[in-house]
């Protein structure tokens, strides 16, 4: 069968026959555990082949080949009992130590939570089938199923996860594109997900490599760290598909559940990208992990703050995060304050309405800023829709080429970005300016004045003046009643 998304509808419309298998969330989480073990023994094949010492973390009996790779081989009951029993029970126990065994310790962190679903053995036997008709050694189908990967990841989101938005491919591309992360550098996204920033990221720097010694420190490059089970499975799966041949650097684990003084100087990195969860609360505790004038239960805001702390004097990141951060107060207003004196908060880039539809229609905004130096003025630019939309949606999405304006305004950061100047869409703020807001980010465009503004100064101005046009109106209609009741209307 030719990798399509037919092949997935396929294994899906399988899974849908099994009494175990319940919803999309569920379909997904067994087609991952499946996928991992049949990419993982593909690598393992190319790398017995590659280097004669080469062992196996996992049992020669538990192996995908021993079990899986015959299409005649065991099912019904058999193929149950020893999945349920033999496979999970010997994976989930794995000792594993991330330095000594890392392969092993990969293994045994995807399957630590995993679950087998399925009730029917007949019917997995044929979803195993039709996984084993993808080779992942065969470049054209491993290109070909990255691309396929996408609609696995995107369906998680469909499936519904609080708070976690499928981060479009454009805008992963258009920040990794512009923080322009070099080889040797490390490069983290703390609440990484499904691994969309960190693939991206590796293919950024794939053109780099030019020796051995090269690609060896590719291999090690990005760092990731998932809080759920399933985005964590799916964010390994991810790393193996793009070429990382021990994807332990990808722990599961909560990044904000670590005190901020525990993080040691060698722990920063030179470039995070991220897309962390907001909308939601953290769970009791959490929060005492930070500094006492900072401290919220707000997911964003908490990550906004465990980002600054990460990076390294001169790191560079870049966030998207919700208007609500721009233009929130109390906790949210001494981050920012702390933000704009910690670090170069040199640009926001303001999304309009859709981009991640139809997971949410919050208004999004990627901050990009630089740790060292306190900020002077902000640049924001308003990405406009292109010609035509009035919005986005997941038949329309935001495609890479609708940043060109961006890029090609964007500057240099080495000349404080020289070469910028205000555009329609462009416009700068003087820090000065930011202090008398009380730090409020939400500055709308200038050549568009007639934009909602969460400014709460205006915002209290205009329900004011709503509550005088309101009783106005209500004296008028009792005017009017008082003279139909008096005869004289």
């Amino acid at each position: 069968m030719t990798i399509s998304t037919t092949l997935i509808k396929s294994i899906q419309d399988i899974m849908r026959q099994d009494a175990g298998v319940d919803g999309d969330a569920q379909r997904l989480s067994q087609i991952s555990w499946l996928l991992f073990l049949k990419i993982f023994d593909d690598q393992e094949a190319e790398l017995e082949i590659m280097r004669d010492d080469y062992r196996s973390p996992i049992p020669e009996d538990l192996r995908w080949r021993n079990w899986a790779a015959d299409a005649e081989g065991i099912t019904g009951d058999e193929l149950l009992n020893f999945v349920n029993n033999r496979l999970f029970g010997s994976l989930k126990n794995l000792q594993a130590d991330a330095v000594r065994d890392p392969r092993a310790f990969v293994v045994q962190s995807v399957f630590e939570d995993a679950f087998n679903y399925m009730k029917s053995g007949q019917l997995l036997r044929q979803v195993i089938n039709k996984i084993n008709e993808i080779d992942f050694n065969n470049q054209q189908e491993r290109h070909l199923f990255n691309d396929l990967y996408e609609k696995i990841l995107k369906d998680l989101q469909s499936a519904g996860n609080a708070g976690e938005f499928y981060t479009p491919r454009a805008v992963t591309q258009f920040m990794v594109d512009q923080l322009n992360p070099q080889l040797g550098e490390r490069i983290l996204d703390p609440a990484c997900g499904t691994g969309g920033f960190l693939a991206c990221t590796l293919e950024h720097l794939r053109s780099q490599i030019k020796t051995v010694d090269d690609h060896q420190t590719w291999q090690a490059s990005v760092q990731g760290v998932e809080k759920k089970q399933l985005p964590h499975l799916l964010c390994v799966t991810n790393m193996l598909l793009h070429g990382i041949e021990v994807p332990h650097q990808i722990r599961h684990d909560n990044t904000l559940a670590r005190p901020l003084r525990d993080y040691r100087p060698g722990e920063r990195v030179d470039v995070i990208l991220t897309n962390p969860p907001f909308g939601g609360t953290e769970e009791p505790g959490i929060e005492a992990n930070f500094p006492a004038d900072i401290r919220t239960k707000e997911t964003a805001d908490l990550f906004l703050v465990l980002i600054m702390h990460l990076l390294k004097d001169g790191g560079r990141a870049a966030v998207v995060l919700p208007d609500g951060t721009l233009f929130g107060e109390g906790a949210k207003t001494r981050i920012k304050e702390r933000l704009l004196t910690e670090c170069n908060l040199h640009t926001i880039v303001r999304l309009p309405n859709g981009v991640f539809s139809p997971y949410t229609g919050i208004k999004t905004n990627l901050l990009f800023f630089t740790k060292g130096t306190p900020t002077q003025q902000v640049w924001y630019y308003e990405h406009p829709y292109p010609a035509g939309y009035k919005s986005y949606s997941k038949t329309k999405p935001i495609r890479i080429e609708e940043f060109a304006s961006e890029k090609a305004w964007w500057g240099n950061e080495a000349d404080g970005f020289a070469s910028r100047v205000e555009t329609e869409c462009a416009w700068k703020v003087d820090i000065d300016t930011i202090r008398e807001r009380n730090f409020n980010l939400d500055i709308k465009n200038p050549h568009h004045p007639d934009e909602d503004s969460h400014d709460p100064a205006e915002l209290l101005a205009h329900y004011q003046s709503l509550q005088v046009q309101i009783q106005t109106t209500r004296d008028q209609l009792k005017a009017i009643l008082a003279a139909a009741l008096e005869g004289k209307a």
